[in-house]
């Protein structure tokens, strides 16, 4: 277990939303895709329940 093990989903959108994202619209199936205008980033998260797995973090 790594240390960016162990966030959910919620953890997740509240960090993303501390660095300026936004929601933009919903992806395939349960996944969400979020911006951030001041750097015109896009970031995909996927919008399920438990924890997300450290390679899923990294990636976002």
């Amino acid at each position: 277990m790594g240390r960016l093990s162990g966030f959910r989903y919620r953890e997740i959108v509240k960090k993303l939303k501390t660095f300026g994202f936004v929601f933009d619209r919903q992806a395939a199936g349960s996944h969400e895709i979020w911006y951030n205008p001041a750097r015109n980033l896009y970031t995909t998260i996927p919008n399920h329940s438990g924890d997300m797995p450290e390679g899923t973090l990294r990636a976002i």
